[in-house]
Formats: C-alpha cells, structure tokens, sequence
C-alpha cells in the first residue's frame, strides 16, 4: 500500500539531518536526550559502511515524519556479534551472511498506520543486492511485530538481551523482495 498522498518517500541524507531523524525516533520510541545523543553517534557511524543508505519519509511542509536505514549485514558488526549465539542456538545464523540489515525503522507517531512505514521497508530493501533481510524489534506482540510478519519476516530468534537495553529482542529474517499484502478481498 503506498503512503498517504501527502507523505513522499525518497533518498535521505541521514548524515545531514540526522537530528531531525532522531527527534522523529525519540517520539515514535519513546526516547530521552541521552539516548538520542548516544544513538547520534552510532548512527553517523553506520552511515560510514559501505553500502549503508536511508530512505525519508517527508510531509508536504518538508518534515520528516519517518525514516529507514540499513545496510548490507556484516558478521564483525556489534549487532551481529550480539545476535550471533541466539541465532546459532536456534540453527539460523547464517542469515547473518549475505543479508541486508534493517537497522532502524521510525514513523511518528502521528503518521503510523498510514502505509508510511511499510513503503519504506519495501522501498530500501527492493534496491538490496542481498536475497535476504534480517532486523530486530522488541519482542512483543505490537503494530511493527504485525507488519513485519505482513511483509514475509518470520522470527529466528526470541528473548534476545542486548546490554543496556531493557526488554528482549526477537531477531526476524525474510526473504527478498518482501511481500505484498494482496489487495483486500472486501473492499
């Protein structure tokens, strides 16, 4: 389903609006100052990967109501050295190799459930030279655990700690592309 006809998704340099980009995730994450000031630094880490790039959710006014950024999986990467032994016991780690990575994904709150966030996710990842993604969301039934799941990703791995993060994690992989829900059949 595309976005609402007011929203337009398109390249985002993340590196130059990288504020505005984590002002979008406190709200939609429910984030402090402190964390978005730690999260500044890794994101404009991230972005020195190669093959790491961004997608933006923009309003008519120019705002940025979502965004997406990922890149192609690395097993050397902090995430996946702390994903890895989940994933191993459950006999799925090699979704780590030749996999592009979901690292983050954010709408605001008051343009969820509008298509805005699965026209991101479906936009970055049809561009992926990878046959697969993998990305990993708190591990609870929600809104971004349901599309996920719409869009063909099937959880590897559950109960996933993180250090310093305070609820678990599920680890989720799909193949590429990623599903389209079929047109409803009532209307």
């Amino acid at each position: 389903m595309p976005p609402d006809s007011d929203v337009t998704v398109g390249p985002l340099d993340l590196a130059a609006r990288v504020d505005e980009a984590l002002a979008v995730q406190a709200v939609a994450f429910g984030l402090g100052a402190d964390e978005v000031g730690v999260r500044r630094h890794i994101v404009l880490r991230h972005l020195t990967h190669p093959g790491a790039r961004a997608l933006g959710a923009t309003a008519p006014d120019g705002r940025l109501v979502g965004f997406v950024y990922g890149m192609p999986n690395d097993r050397a990467h902090w995430w996946s050295t702390v994903v890895e032994p989940y994933l191993r016991n459950k006999g799925t780690d090699h979704w780590l190799d030749d996999s592009f990575v979901i690292t983050e994904l954010h709408v605001h709150p008051a343009f969820q459930g509008r298509g805005v966030g699965r026209a991101l996710i479906t936009t970055i990842t049809d561009t992926a030279a990878e046959p697969r993604s993998i990305l990993s969301a708190i591990d609870t039934e929600s809104p971004a655990r349901a599309l996920y799941r719409g869009l063909g990703y099937v959880d590897l791995a559950c109960q996933v700690h993180f250090p310093s993060a305070a609820r678990p994690y599920a680890v989720m992989g799909a193949p590429l592309p990623l599903l389209r829900r079929e047109p409803d059949q009532h209307g």
